[in-house]
């Protein structure tokens, strides 16, 4: 990715360092998009961290303080906390500023964070789809919005200038950038990642529970698809503990057609239906196919797993507290 000929913004507030706010302020110093990045994040353990890796350039105690001056302001907390960012960024918010948030939850984002932000300020809410099971300012790198997609959720009457210089921001740290309904975003992402993930933790969950075999063989014996699961289900609890709680009407919907399938599903292995078997895994392959297509995912095997070659386990993110 290119360096911008000019920055975007003059300067960049990250609300949270954790992976998505570390990548944001990777990507947006390597590629020349900011003039400044200011931060703040809740426990000092990560603030020490982040001026360590010289992820900002000035890191405050307080949001507010780190908030204040900012022409672009993005909220990396997770969903439950952004109301109260809110409320503390307030009153210090730069007129003209654009404000915004990445979190998997819209509908409820503007919710919480419209009625205590000004009317001097433009407020954007965002989601880029990227990530890992990572977490803290340590596991963010520059290239993890490259060729993903970061959705737009502006509010009706919002600048359109605001959103256009928010959407080039977001095309300079690699993404594609779709601008979408609040309410439609949360009933997408439901389905696509949401109840993908409480599934994953559920899956895991009752392998743990299983009294026919030992945690050990669990963990020696994972085949692909419960390893994968695994992987799901080691993404931060916080954060999706208050995307299940802030999207619930729309998981709810998604469980409730998931749980309709899987009676067919159900019913065609216990009668031996081996067409509706064969005719449902024959369009689910069809879905994978068309992700790869569309360069969402790898085509090599075992999603581009290396074999023949022991490298050594990554090493563990470090505990930092939630942002």
């Amino acid at each position: 990715m290119p360096e911008a000929d000019k920055p975007i913004f003059e300067r960049l507030a990250l609300i949270g360092v954790g992976l998505i706010g570390s990548s944001i302020a990777r990507a947006a110093r390597q590629r020349g998009l900011v003039q400044t990045i200011a931060a703040s994040a809740r426990s000092e353990a990560t603030r020490r961290r982040v001026a360590e890796l010289k992820l900002a350039d000035q890191v405050f105690d307080t949001n507010a303080e780190a908030a204040k001056d900012a022409d672009l302001v993005i909220v990396c907390v997770p969903v439950g906390a952004c109301g109260a960012v809110a409320v503390e960024i307030g009153p210090v918010l730069k007129p003209g500023a654009v404000v915004s948030d990445v979190g998997s939850v819209k509908a409820a984002i503007i919710h919480d964070m419209a009625p205590h932000l000004p009317k001097s300020v433009h407020f954007v809410p965002a989601h880029p789809v990227a990530g890992t099971e990572h977490s803290g300012p340590d596991a963010g790198f520059a290239e993890l919005f490259d060729n993903r997609w970061c959705i737009l959720t502006p509010v009706n009457g919002t600048d359109p200038e605001a959103v256009e210089r928010l959407k080039a921001f977001w095309e300079a740290l690699g993404s594609n950038v779709e601008i979408m309904d609040a309410q439609h975003h949360d009933m997408v992402l439901a389905i696509t990642s949401h109840v993908p993930h409480l599934i994953a933790y559920n899956i895991v969950h009752t392998a743990e529970h299983l009294q026919q075999v030992t945690e050990s063989e669990v963990i020696k014996f994972s085949a692909g698809g419960f390893r994968d699961f695994t992987r799901i289900a080691a993404s931060d609890p916080t954060m999706w503990r208050d995307v299940f709680l802030h999207n619930k009407e729309a998981v709810l919907e998604m469980l409730g057609r998931f749980s309709e399938d899987l009676a067919v599903l159900t019913r065609a292995i216990r009668y031996g239906d081996g067409k509706t078997l064969f005719d449902l895994f024959t369009r689910t392959r069809a879905i994978r196919r068309s992700i790869i297509e569309v360069g969402q995912e790898t085509a090599e095997p075992d999603f581009g797993r290396k074999h023949g070659v022991k490298e050594p386990p990554a090493p563990l993110p470090r505990p930092y507290a939630s942002d």
